[in-house]
């Protein structure tokens, strides 16, 4: 029983299965209506960038194909030619109204379709409108006025074979052109105007009096028939006797005039039954060429409401995939500052790192090598602080030598009066008294909280230790004149 529902089951999952595949297909199966031109793009024949089809319908498989329409829509254009510049150089105003759709030609839609689809209705007629405008001069520059203003219909067929190939390029077709009116600014348009008129006048003239002459010539003839017909009667009278043989010939002849009065008349039937035959070929050929006329209008209606609905999906698609450049280039850049910032992090945190290691080793050093200067002084701290003061002596006396060195003395004048005292000059007193005034060892250290070994000297109280055993002789020839010195 189990597996009798689970074999109906899969019928019916597999009926399901292959109905909604039919009715997926089917609405994938589109249909070109008479007034449009459908055009299928994305994966189509190979060395094509799209496939159109007018009439009929095809398949638009998904995801790998896409279809839009063009429409066959006449666009009706003016153009108003002002001052274009003739054969002749005289400017000629040339106003006109061109009619263009879009052809249904295999080559011609094919360039509709890669130039024209999903572009706006006055885009095309913008486009169309130059290129109309440029061949128009082109042709108005090749022909002289009077070809133009006489022959229309020579000059619209140049303007035909200039305009239809340059629209034949992006896909549209020149269906009629209309010339409205022909003018020029210095009416020499209107001066051919009045010569014809001149001409035709002074023709007519001519001809008044051509007529004149033959109604006198006719009248001359008129009487002279008249005495001619009077000298004939006269004639027939006396030829009475034969009237009867003549009136037989006559019979006879007039006999013979009604059999060919007959056959003229069967002709002359005939030739209006093919008169009437050929009116109504002309009327049933015009029917079928407004027939026409008006499916291809309806065609080019269809045309354009395509082309309108692929430009407007087209732009949409162009402007969805700039968006997404947009997002994706913006994400990239947030990633690529995120990484820059998460390795300038990375660097500072490693300097400061490798910063914080080196200082904790160097304490490290200093404390292991304070620690065996205090163990070699046998625990006294004061000892180990004078051996590192010591160690730094050189560097401060090279301190005390640099200031006496870097002083900037220009002159120095010294009036010596001998010292009469005892005390020794007054050049020798100012030379102790600027060596006094470099800071000694002895308090530096103190400054420090340091007291130098005795075998480093100390300081002396008594004057006669820094003057020396001299200093009497030295002050007794002070007392001499006072004079001046110069260092």
């Amino acid at each position: 029983m189990d597996s009798v529902a689970f074999g109906l089951l899969s019928v019916v999952a597999f009926v399901l299965l292959v109905f909604f595949t039919i009715v997926y297909l089917a609405g994938r199966y589109k249909r070109c209506p008479s007034d449009q031109i459908l055009v299928v793009y994305g994966r189509v024949e190979k060395g094509r960038s799209s496939r159109c089809l007018h009439g009929g319908g095809t398949l638009v498989w998904p995801l790998i194909q896409d279809y839009s329409f063009l429409s066959l829509t006449p666009l009706t254009i003016n153009i108003p030619l002002q001052g274009a510049l003739s054969l002749q150089n005289i400017r000629i105003n040339v106003p006109s109204t061109f009619t263009v759709g879009i052809s249904t030609d295999a080559e011609i839609m094919t360039n509709a379709a890669e130039r024209l689809l999903h572009l706006a209705p006055t885009d095309i007629e913008a486009m169309a409108k130059e290129i109309i405008f440029g061949q128009l001069r082109l042709t108005v520059a090749s022909l002289t006025i009077e070809q133009i203003n006489q022959d229309r219909e020579s000059f619209l067929e140049s303007v035909r074979k200039n305009v239809e190939p340059e629209l034949n390029k992006i896909g549209l077709y020149l269906i009629n052109v209309n010339i409205t009116d022909i003018t020029d600014e210095s009416d020499y348009i209107e001066s051919i105007g009045k010569k014809a008129a001149s001409e035709a006048l002074n023709r007519a003239k001519v001809d008044v009096a051509d007529q004149e002459k033959m109604g006198a010539i006719g009248e001359a003839d008129a009487y002279r028939e008249r005495d001619i017909r009077v000298a004939e009667n006269v004639a027939q009278a006396e030829k009475g006797r034969k009237k009867a043989e003549a009136d037989q010939r006559i019979y006879v002849h007039g006999r013979e005039a009604e059999a060919v009065d007959g056959e003229n008349t069967a002709k002359a039937e005939i030739a209006n039954s093919n008169a009437a035959l050929a009116i109504k070929e002309a009327e049933a050929r015009q029917r079928a060429e407004v027939a026409r006329r008006e499916a291809q209008a309806e065609i080019q209606k269809a045309q354009y409401l395509a082309e309108q609905e692929r430009l407007t999906a087209e732009e949409v698609v162009r402007e969805e995939i700039e968006l997404r450049k947009i997002e994706i280039a913006a994400e990239a850049e947030a990633e690529r500052i995120r990484r820059v910032a998460r390795g300038d992090a990375d660097a500072i945190l490693m300097k400061f790192e490798a910063e914080a290691d080196g200082i904790r080793k160097l304490l490290e050093s200093k404390a292991s090598g304070y620690a065996s200067l205090v163990a070699s002084c046998e625990g006294d701290t004061r000892a180990a602080a004078t051996l590192l003061m010591i160690e730094k002596m050189e560097e401060l006396v090279g301190k005390q030598v640099e200031a006496i060195s870097n002083m900037k003395i220009d002159k120095i004048t010294v009036w010596d009066s001998g010292g009469g005292d005892g005390s020794g000059s007054s050049t020798a007193n100012f030379v102790s008294n600027l060596i006094k005034s470099v800071p000694p060892l002895q308090d530096l250290s103190s400054m420090v909280g340091l007291e130098l070994p005795d075998f480093l000297g100390k300081m002396a109280d008594d004057k006669a230790k820094v003057l020396g055993e001299g200093a009497p002789a030295k002050a007794a020839a002070g007392k001499a004149k006072p004079k001046a010195s110069k260092s």
